[in-house]
């Protein structure tokens, strides 16, 4: 005999539950103002950076920050170039593991101008030999020197360990943890590369409190940082978007008619366009067409703003 479970009946007078669905893969991602306090802090560590290996390299350079990223840690393995340099640091106050990471290509222009060369673009791709490998470590001990003060942490926080392959970073996060990666775009005597740096949620957990640390903060103040601005607020609003033919006219029989299966004429010539509509407001002229396996849009004429500004 199977009983259904028993229905709880609501208190009168009590005040009702409110509840909501948990996506538990949101977890620990960045919010606006954490996302802002990290972007400006790298701001500054790309300008830092730029002047530091300016000097060490002896050669102009460019070094700007490219993204600051949140994605599980075998996303970010199976996108990494080959023979990517990498070089793990641990972290003195958590048991947590900080990647340096440069593209190859990045890395024979820098060893060659340590060297006394140019630092050109290489014709073979390789591994580094050992003269390369001690060039390398000294190079990189050099820039998480500048990141342990852009992050504002006391010098000797990060300390270096043997450079690994790809495939052993998930030693240091498992596949399915989500990890912060931030990338600098450099480039060195016409070389283009990125370094990047990418650390799991507790180093993540421990730059946030720094950052909030060093921001000066309005008594019963709960942000630290500036909202977005009402454009940017707006701009990131969902809206109701739509490709639909308009004008068309259905007698009531068809409609009437009309059941699972039966096929409908519309009376619309096939190359009569669509209309691209934002909450019934049309915008574009659109054509229905395929993208991969997703249904698209082409858009063709704009519509006149007349025809919609004064709604």
């Amino acid at each position: 005999m199977t009983t259904s479970p028993p229905q709880i009946a609501q208190k009168k007078g009590e005040k009702q539950r409110s509840v909501h669905p948990c996506n538990f893969r949101a977890a620990g991602r960045l919010s606006n103002d954490n996302a802002r306090g990290l972007t400006s802090i790298h701001e500054a560590m790309a300008r830092q950076l730029s002047t530091m290996l300016d000097a060490f390299l002896g050669t102009e350079l460019e070094v700007k920050l490219g993204a600051v990223d949140q994605i599980p840690m075998h996303e970010h393995v199976a996108e990494l170039p080959p023979l990517t340099y990498i070089a793990p640091f641990t972290f003195s106050d958590v048991p947590s593991t900080v990647i340096v990471e440069y593209d190859i290509d990045l890395v024979f222009p820098m060893v060659d101008l340590l060297l006394g060369g140019i630092g050109g673009q290489v014709n073979e791709v390789r591994d580094l030999s050992e003269i390369e490998e001690e060039i390398m470590t000294d190079l990189t001990a050099l820039v998480v020197r500048q990141a342990e003060l852009g992050w504002r942490m006391p010098p000797g926080s990060l300390s270096p360990a043997e450079r690994i392959k790809s495939s052993m970073l998930f030693q240091c996060s498992a596949p399915n943890d989500r990890v912060t990666c931030v990338r600098f775009d450099i480039d060195v005597s016409g070389v283009k590369g990125a370094l990047r740096f990418v650390f799991p949620t507790l180093f993540l957990n421990v730059l946030i409190q720094q950052i909030k640390l060093d921001q000066p903060q309005e008594r019963g103040a709960v942000r630290y940082l500036p909202g977005a601005p009402l454009r940017e607020r707006i701009l990131d609003c969902d809206i109701d978007l739509a490709v639909e033919l308009t004008g068309l006219r259905v007698s009531v029989r068809d409609v009437v008619a009309m059941q699972p299966g039966s096929v409908v004429k519309l009376r619309a010539p096939v190359k009569t366009p669509g209309m691209l509509t934002a909450s019934g407001l049309g915008l574009f002229e659109a054509m229905p067409v395929r993208n991969g396996g997703q249904k698209a849009a082409q858009l063709g004429r704009r519509i006149a703003p007349a025809a919609w500004e004064r709604k």
